[in-house]
């Protein structure tokens, strides 16, 4: 922290500790270092002012150094704005799609009225006939179909916890490639339990005692250990003091005077340590009352409590008390990262006397963290220092020095044990998932390896090691490291945009205020609902409920699932346009009159696009649907053999209706028209239903799989029917009314389409098969 900063910081501790004594000259005193010290940090740093607080009791003095854009959450929100926001994939693909369509559609009306008036036909039915062909061309059910498949998915999404905040990224969590996910409550259950306290010579298991839920509950009336002594239980309570986290009564309990912990999970796991051997923390805070502190700092890793001794000293406190400062009326406990801890220690507590920290018991320290952290333990360090008298100024620099080590906590997080399972999939669906932690590196690597993020010889990268790496090198780092330890909301943002540069779709996981421009600079912005800020839920695209790693890949999955959906939607309509078109072209060509009145080809596109396909934006997962790669960022709606797949569906289609009109044309048929009209409409129908899956055949997906589109699809027959038979709708669409030979034959013609749909789904995978089994010859 820079000098004028922690004056700024002392001023106000020395307030604090003139408000508790109430003398008014010292308070007014102290208040004159504040405006004094504030003035001075304001000068130097008009662009920095600490991060938001919220008073709900007491009084105080406080000095503004900064307001609005200039204050730290202004320049987060600076950040915020800052962030440019892309286009998702889904929007990408649709622009492609609607610039191609635009000119195809300029295109090939103009072909059509060109060939009109060469025929010599009336230019108001040139006009009309270029105008409705060119409206065939469009999927006017497009906008609508995206809308609803997109406001479903993200319903079926809340179902499973995951809430949508925009909606297009429910596609995009389709196309990711990439999940960066924190580690804490993420991964793992956030169910901190202490299982070992070690201290110079000695070290004791706890047991693990939770409920169902997984919450640790207490009977104070019986201990479930006896009371230590000596360091054990001065370790136990310089955790339970230099504490902000409390015990309160157990809602969900009958009465029975059980307890559970409030707060912060680390710290509460500490106040739960204490409590099973009879260490309550309102015991001690009663007897040992906080009379300052220097808050927890993401920087310094630790934080610092002062104490007023008074009148009891009895116990290990007494006797540390005794052994460096027998006058002293006050005791600081500093608890926080071991490595930071051994910097600022002198000494170490050992049976009841003091030792030099030496280089002996140095390496037995970090040999103790490096043992616990490997084993996948979350590792904290408490020293003390009694203090009399108090410093003149009250910072960190001041009180954490000259430290005698107490000893250190192990404390566990197990895995979920649905991360496991997820985890899994995300490898099967050719995604990869990165843990990014503040924790150790060695207790990452060990959650990491539980859960299959890492392999047995991977590596992981810390936040030091990212703040000498340049960009270059950390776009080649982010291919291959899995974890990533020790890091700050700022590397977040720099990994993110590292895999982006990289050609991958980020999801990227937060909670803090801090995190929110990762949050946004990411493709899915995801949010912990229960752990996560107003802040990072603004920024972010969707919010976990249930804050489990496993939602966010059930939510890639129905990103996935909407995204085949779409494109199967697209195809569909498109190969039913070019199929009218086609007719238009060829009945054209061939000298008959105009195939389809205008009339015709709209009522066609408004009963297929619409109806059938809001059929297909719910059609169900596909059995593969996990089991394969991410589609490519870069990959459009015909990606894939989409283009030769519509084009031999569309060319079909053409062909069928055009040989059906055309032989009934020529046979002297008065109702080829409405024939060629009747056959478009059922063709579409068929093709929808074969199109439904684009692997498995319509049996093997079950017809009833999809009821909305079985209900769809009959709606859809039910209105071509009244179309012909109706004698309203035959004068609005010049229909005539068909004979039932002739009726059976556009059913009979038509279901060619099915035939076509499931063959070619039988000749995709032979040839795919194929395909593999040269690429195997070849390796």
């Amino acid at each position: 922290m820079p000098a004028d900063l922690r004056l700024l910081e002392s001023a106000n501790l020395r307030a604090q500790e003139a408000a508790l004594t109430g003398e008014s000259d010292s308070v007014e005193k102290s208040t004159a270092e504040i405006r004094a010290a504030g003035e001075l940090a304001l000068g130097d740093r008009r662009n920095m002012a600490y991060m938001g607080t919220t008073v709900t009791y007491g009084r105080g003095a406080g000095v503004v150094v900064a307001t609005g854009m200039r204050t730290e959450l202004g320049r987060i929100a600076h950040l915020l704005q800052a962030a440019p926001s892309e286009p998702t994939p889904l929007q990408r693909r649709l622009d492609q799609v609607g610039r191609t369509l635009a000119a195809l559609r300029v295109a090939i009306a103009g072909a059509i009225s060109a060939v009109g008036l060469v025929r010599g036909e009336a230019l108001v039915d040139v006009f009309l006939t270029g105008v409705s062909v060119a409206v065939a061309v469009v999927p006017e059910g497009l906008p609508a179909v995206v809308t609803i498949t997109l406001a479903l998915g993200a319903r079926r999404m809340l179902a499973r916890n995951a809430l949508i905040r925009k909606l297009p990224a429910v596609e995009t969590l389709g196309s990711v490639t990439t999940i960066c996910s924190d580690k804490t409550g993420t991964l793992t259950e956030n169910r901190m339990t202490v299982t070992v306290l070690d201290v110079a010579g000695h070290r004791i298991d706890l047991e693990e005692e939770t409920t169902a839920q997984g919450r640790a509950r207490l009977d104070l009336r019986s201990p479930a250990h006896d009371a230590p002594e000596g360091s054990l239980a001065l370790l136990l309570i310089g955790g339970a003091l230099c504490n902000d986290a409390r015990l309160a009564s157990d809602r969900d309990g009958d009465g029975d005077g059980l307890l559970h912990a409030v707060g912060d999970p680390t710290e509460g796991a500490l106040v739960v340590a204490a409590a099973k051997v009879g260490l309550v923390k309102d015991e001690l805070d009663a007897s040992k009352p906080r009379v300052a502190e220097i808050p927890f700092d993401s920087e310094r890793k630790r934080m610092t409590t002062v104490h007023d001794l008074g009148s009891s000293r009895q116990g290990a406190v007494r006797e540390l008390v005794t052994a460096l400062c027998p006058s002293a009326a006050r005791l600081a406990v500093t608890k926080g990262s071991v490595d930071g801890l051994l910097e600022l220690s002198s000494h170490v507590w050992v049976d009841g006397r003091l030792e030099p920290l030496d280089e002996g018991y140095r390496a037995r320290i970090e040999r103790a963290v490096h043992d616990l952290a490997a084993n996948g333990m979350r590792v904290l360090g408490v020293a003390m220092r009694p203090l009399e008298p108090l410093p003149a100024v009250l910072d960190a620099s001041a009180v954490e020095r000259e430290l005698t080590f107490v000893g250190l906590a192990g404390i566990i997080d197990p895995p979920r044990a649905e991360a496991r399972d997820a985890v899994a999939r995300c490898k099967q669906a050719g995604i990869r998932p990165v843990m990014i932690t503040g924790d150790h590196p060695l207790t990452a690597l060990f959650i990491a390896r539980e859960l299959g993020i890492a392999d047995a010889g991977a590596r992981g990268v810390t936040g030091a090691d990212l703040a000498a790496t340049g960009d270059a090198e950390l776009d080649r780092m982010v291919e291959s490291v899995p974890v990533f330890a020790r890091v700050s909301p700022e590397h977040k943002l720099r990994i993110v945009e590292a895999l982006k540069r990289r050609g991958h779709v980020v999801a990227m996981t937060g909670d803090g205020v801090n995190d929110a421009p990762a949050l946004k600079s990411a493709d899915i912005g995801v949010a912990m609902g229960i752990t996560g800020s107003d802040v990072s839920k603004e920024a972010a695209n969707m919010v976990l409920r249930d804050d489990d790693f496993a939602t966010i890949v059930a939510a890639v999955e129905e990103g996935r699932v909407i995204f085949d959906n779409l494109r199967k939607f697209v195809r569909f309509s498109l190969a039913g346009n070019v199929g009218k078109v086609v007719v238009m072209l060829l009945g054209v060509l061939v000298g008959m009159p105009t195939p389809l009145l205008p009339l015709q080809l709209l009522w066609l596109n408004l009963l297929t696009d619409g109806l059938l396909g809001i059929g297909l934006g719910v059609e169900p997962a596909e059995r593969d649907v996990m089991r394969r790669k991410p589609f490519p960022p870069g990959a459009g709606m015909f990606g894939g053999g989409g283009v030769a797949q519509i084009a031999g569906m569309g060319s079909l289609i053409a062909a069928i209706s055009v040989t059906l009109g055309a032989v009934h044309f020529l046979a002297g048929n008065p109702d080829w028209q409405t024939m060629m009209f009747t056959t478009l409409a059922f063709c579409q129908v068929w093709q929808a239903l074969g199109t439904r899956s684009g692997a498995d055949s319509l049996l093997h997906a079950g017809l009833g799989s999809n009821k909305p589109m079985l209900a769809l699809s009959a709606a859809v027959v039910a209105l071509q029917l009244g179309a012909v038979y109706l004698p309203v709708l035959r004068d609005f669409l010049r229909t005539s009314p068909l004979a039932p030979a002739d009726l059976l034959t556009c059913v009979a013609a038509s279901s060619l389409v099915l035939a076509y749909a499931e063959l070619e789904k039988v000749w995709l995978g032979r040839r795919t098969a194929v395909s593999v089994r040269d690429v195997a010859r070849v390796w």
